[in-house]
């Protein structure tokens, strides 16, 4: 693409004002392509990853400093299709990035932040966020060793699908959660040694008459009565790692994340010397170029499976063009997605 040929303006999804109902306060806007500096690259996206935390992101609960239009989005895939002076990227290199702001059309990232792929297969879309969260919380916080049983709560989900995989990879026995028998299938399809679909078994009981001395590692996603059940069951000297309360990310204060749990949890870790320990993927950056890179590996190898959801099927499917990542979101928040879900711009 020639310079004649840049756009001079790209679309972005903003936040127009902020809330948590997704839809209502975002809206598609135009503004001026910025210009390359130094080291810079311009990618125009070919996909885009979809999150529970956009709406943290819509509703400011991540920066409470923010002001609308704020921009959304985390990561995305495409081609360079502009470099800046000094750049070391070919023009038509695809690549992989994390960025806020990546529901757009264009957008201008740091080199640095580009990383190259073979191709724009969207599976490696899901190795970002999705596949960087669980490895790295994971190996950082979890004390995986062989022999330990792991649950995972919203197992079938982006980030869930990498947490059963990594941790079947280290030699735990995996317990995941999902809402469907269809996720169920797919679990067993990813080595889940015991699926439990919430809408037909009651979590708490099937851990205490299956699992009686508890669970050793807790990978949760969920909130709520899930939080509960799990830390309720954990083993002596168990942990508990939180990346995420999607059950209350879209009600209550769009600066706040509400819990319902009806647990006396500090009660609960300190009879078992157990701990609970929150995990933002950001916090660990410096982690991230030997993760991806080992995840990138374990993938080529074919020894990490990665389903992704374009919503084909659904009736606002299947996920098509920026006007459509709205769609997505709440694709989402219906609980009936497997896997990482992505659109297509």
């Amino acid at each position: 693409m020639t310079d004649q040929n840049l756009p001079k303006t790209l679309r972005q999804l903003v936040a127009k004002t902020l809330g948590t109902h997704f839809r209502e306060v975002t809206e598609i806007i135009e503004v001026p392509t910025p210009s390359l500096g130094a080291k810079e690259l311009l990618i125009k996206n070919k996909y885009v990853g979809i999150n529970a935390s956009d709406i943290n992101c819509s509703s400011g609960r991540y920066d409470p400093t923010a002001k609308p239009p704020v921009l959304l989005g985390f990561e995305g895939l495409g081609e360079v299709v502009a470099v800046g002076s000094g750049s070391n990227t070919k023009v038509g290199q695809t690549v992989i990035y994390s960025k806020f702001g990546a529901f757009c059309d264009y957008i201008v990232i740091e080199e640095s932040k580009a990383v190259p792929i073979p191709n724009s297969d969207p599976a490696f879309l899901t190795l970002l966020v999705s596949g960087l969260t669980a490895s790295i919380a994971l190996e950082k916080e979890a004390d995986l060793t062989q022999g330990k049983t792991v649950l995972v709560t919203a197992a079938a989900g982006g980030t869930g699908q990498f947490a059963v995989q990594l941790s079947k990879l280290a030699g735990c026995h995996v317990i995941g959660t999902c809402s469907s028998d269809e996720k169920v299938d797919f679990l067993k399809s990813i080595g889940c040694d015991r699926a439990v679909n919430y809408n037909k078994e009651k979590l708490d009981d099937v851990l205490v008459k299956e699992y009686p001395k508890g669970v050793d590692v807790v990978y949760e996603s969920i909130g709520n009565e899930i939080l509960d059940a799990a830390t309720k069951n954990l083993a002596v000297n168990g942990r508990l790692i939180i990346i995420g309360s999607i059950s209350n990310y879209d009600t209550g204060n769009p600066t706040d994340i509400p819990s319902q749990s009806k647990l006396n949890i500090p009660l609960v870790l300190l009879r078992k010397s157990a701990s609970m320990r929150g995990f933002f993927l950001m916090h660990y950056a410096t982690d991230i170029p030997s993760h991806l890179a080992q995840l990138t590996k374990l993938f080529s190898e074919g020894k990490l499976r990665t389903n992704v959801d374009n919503g084909a099927g659904v009736p606002t499917g299947p996920f098509v063009g920026l006007e459509k990542v709205v769609d997505a979101v709440e694709y989402m928040y219906s609980k009936k997605n497997i896997g990482k879900i992505v659109v297509l711009l």
